[in-house]
C-alpha cells in the first residue's frame, strides 16, 4: 500500500510546523507492506503566511505537497486532498495533530490484520487521539479517560482505502462551518458495511492551547455554527440516531436547559469562578465546566435552525 496523508490547515503556522515534522520522522519497519508515503497538505485560505512559510522550508518537508484554495471549510479541503493524492490508502488527520514515530507503520499493521480478519477491505482505522496543552513536548501528555471517543468515523486519525470515500462520494461541501462533516460521511460508509477497527498504537497528539476567558467568545461562536451543520446532518440523515449524536432531543433540551439553569450560568455569571480555576492551575477543569453553558448554546442552536427549516405556515 502506499499512504496519503491528507492534511487540511487554517491558520495553523506553529503547530503545523510540528505536525510535519513527525510526520517526516516515520518509521517503516524492514519488509512493511508501505510502499511509501506523501502528504497532501491543503491550505483553506490561511492569512497567517502558511504557503509562503512552506515555500521557504520546502526542502525540509520532502513528503510535503501542498495545495491551497480558498476559505471553503475542511470538507471541500480533504476533497481537494483526496482528489489530488497518490495513495491508494489514505489517511485523515488535523493539522494541529502531533504524531508518533510508528503512526503509519501502527495504521499500515491493524489494516492487514483488518483485511485477514475480516477477509476484505471493506474497513478502516481509528488511532488514538490524547489532547494535550503541551506545545513544547505535545507527545509527553498521558492518555486519560476524557481522550476517550465513541465517534464511528472521524477524521483526526484515521485510514481508510481510497476508493471506498470515492464509492462513497467524499465530504459533503455544504458543512462550510464548524462540525460533522466527517461523521457524516461516516454514516453513509456505514451503509457500506466497512467495520471500524481501532488501532490504538497510531496516536497522535492534539495540540490545543490552554483554556482561558478569552477563548469563551470563540468556542460560543463554534458551538453555534455546530448547532446550524448538526440541522444539515439531520436533513440528510433524519434518525433518531443522528438526533441523539447533534443533541435534538428533549434529553438534552432539558438536561443542560436544568444544568445551566436556563442560561443564567453563563459566560459573564462563571466567569470569576473559571478564572479562579484557572489561576490555580486548572485550565482543563475550567473548561470541561464551561461545557455547561456551551452545550446550551449548542442545543438552542440546533432547535433554532431546525425551526428555521420548517414550511412557514
Amino acid at each position: 500500500m502506499f499512504f496519503s496523508v491528507v492534511i487540511p490547515t487554517y491558520n495553523r503556522k506553529p503547530i503545523l510546523e510540528k505536525c510535519l515534522r513527525a510526520l517526516e520522522e516515520q518509521h517503516l519497519s524492514a519488509g512493511s507492506v508501505v510502499r511509501g508515503y506523501d502528504v497532501v497538505l491543503v491550505d483553506d485560505g490561511s492569512t497567517d503566511g502558511t504557503l509562503e512559510w512552506l515555500e521557504a522550508h520546502s526542502t525540509e518537508f520532502p513528503h510535503v505537497r501542498s495545495l491551497s484554495q480558498d476559505h471553503q471549510g475542511p470538507a471541500a479541503a480533504r476533497n481537494l486532498g483526496v482528489k489530488k493524492a497518490t495513495g491508494d490508502t489514505i489517511v485523515f488527520i488535523d493539522s494541529d495533530l502531533v504524531v508518533t514515530e510508528n503512526f503509519l507503520q501502527a495504521h499500515a499493521n491493524a489494516l492487514v490484520e483488518g483485511y485477514s480478519t475480516v477477509g476484505s477491505d471493506r474497513l478502516f482505522t481509528y488511532g488514538r487521539v490524547i489532547n494535550t496543552c503541551n506545545f513544547d513536548h505535545p507527545t509527553a501528555e498521558p492518555y486519560k479517560v476524557t481522550d476517550f471517543s465513541a465517534a464511528y468515523f472521524a477524521t483526526g486519525n484515521v485510514a481508510i482505502a481510497r476508493h471506498w470515500l470515492e464509492e462513497a462520494g467524499l465530504f459533503d461541501t455544504r458543512f462550510q462551518l464548524y462540525g460533522w462533516e466527517d461523521l457524516e460521511l461516516g454514516v453513509r460508509l456505514k451503509k457500506f458495511g466497512l467495520k471500524l477497527i481501532k488501532s490504538p498504537d497510531a496516536v497522535g497528539y492534539h495540540w490545543h492551547p490552554p483554556f482561558s476567558l478569552e477563548q469563551i467568545d470563540s468556542a460560543i461562536d463554534r458551538e453555534i455554527q455546530r448547532g446550524r451543520m448538526g440541522v444539515l446532518f439531520y436533513q440528510k440523515h433524519p434518525t433518531w440516531e443522528v438526533r441523539m449524536m447533534i443533541q435534538m432531543t428533549g434529553l438534552h433540551r432539558l438536561l443542560w436547559g436544568l444544568l445551566s439553569l436556563g442560561g443564567r450560568l453563563n459566560e459573564s455569571t462563571m466567569a470569576p469562578f473559571l478564572q479562579a480555576l484557572i489561576d490555580r492551575g486548572k485550565p482543563q477543569l475550567a473548561l470541561e465546566i464551561a461545557r455547561i453553558f456551551l452545550n446550551w448554546y449548542n442545543v438552542r442552536a440546533v432547535y433554532a435552525a431546525y425551526a428555521q427549516m420548517q414550511p412557514q405556515k
